[in-house]
């Protein structure tokens, strides 16, 4: 838990320095506002008891519904599964108070919601590159989501298997 608040820290002083951030990276690929190198590690999603309405389910939300274990988008003002229903098994619940609003890249504020925010008009994110991540991520937990290099496609991961979206 103290590595996520060290790196939100982190994080929310990259955004007032620069728009682009390079996770374990020296330079970000093209006009990538958050960019992370090859690994063998992707995102992990945040876990929610309920969806957000009204103001706080921001379209292009990403999250892990414990009420049915689907990973969900929202799109168009609704909330699209992206997997068939998982599994928690190995996931660690977080059990911390939530503080502030969360970390916004990209510009002083925010209309979204959410732990990570990337705001920008001529950016988007570059999720970690996995080579093949059904053979090479040993220990997925639920929720987490990645680019497979392989298959050229967005890998997501229910905690049961691995479901993929171009």
């Amino acid at each position: 838990m103290k590595k996520i608040i060290l790196s939100a820290v982190i994080l929310a002083g990259f955004s007032s320095l620069a728009a682009q951030v390079g996770m374990g990276k020296a330079s970000v690929d093209g006009d990538a506002i958050l960019d992370f190198p090859l690994s063998n590690t992707g995102i992990i999603l945040p876990m929610v008891d309920t969806l957000p309405t009204g103001a706080a389910a921001s379209n292009g939300t990403f999250l892990l519904d414990k009420t049915d274990l689907r990973i969900k988008m929202r799109e168009k003002n609704l909330w699209v599964s992206l997997s068939d229903p998982g599994n928690l098994t190995g996931t660690m619940p977080n059990a911390s108070a939530e503080a502030g609003g969360g970390v916004i890249i990209g510009a002083a504020s925010s209309p979204a919601h959410g732990v990570l925010v990337l705001e920008a008009a001529g950016k988007a994110l570059v999720l970690p590159k996995v080579n093949n991540p059904v053979a090479n991520m040993k220990s997925p937990v639920a929720g987490t989501v990645c680019y497979d290099t392989v298959s050229k496609t967005m890998a997501v991961f229910d905690g049961l298997k691995w479901s993929f979206w171009k």
